[in-house]
């Protein structure tokens, strides 16, 4: 049986793939920090939901990425999981030109 990893490695061998993957990279990394907030928060994603007003099932389309949400949301969960929501913009690695983004 071919493990998710070895099927990733292999995939990313090509170019179009790789490139379309990249682009997906800050919603993956949105989901992966949401589930971080809420697990540092020790809330499970009923806790989660109780908190937001809303429901578990919500809570994990929010970290699963099949939601685009809303900068209040993201406000509401950093604050429910006891955190700061910070926003911050960087130049991109393949623009060697770019100035730091204040």
């Amino acid at each position: 049986m071919t493990k998710l990893s070895d099927l990733k490695t292999k995939l990313m061998e090509d170019p179009e793939f790789r490139k379309e993957y990249e682009a997906l990279a800050p919603e993956f990394e949105l989901s992966e920090m949401l589930i971080s907030m809420r697990k540092y928060g020790r809330l499970t994603q009923e806790q989660m939901a109780e908190r937001l007003r809303t429901t578990q099932s919500a809570v994990a389309r929010l970290e699963s990425g099949r939601q685009d949400p809303k900068l209040s949301m993201l406000r509401a969960y950093a604050d429910a999981a006891g955190v700061d929501l910070v926003i911050e913009f960087r130049p991109r690695p393949d623009n060697p030109d770019a100035q730091t983004v204040a």
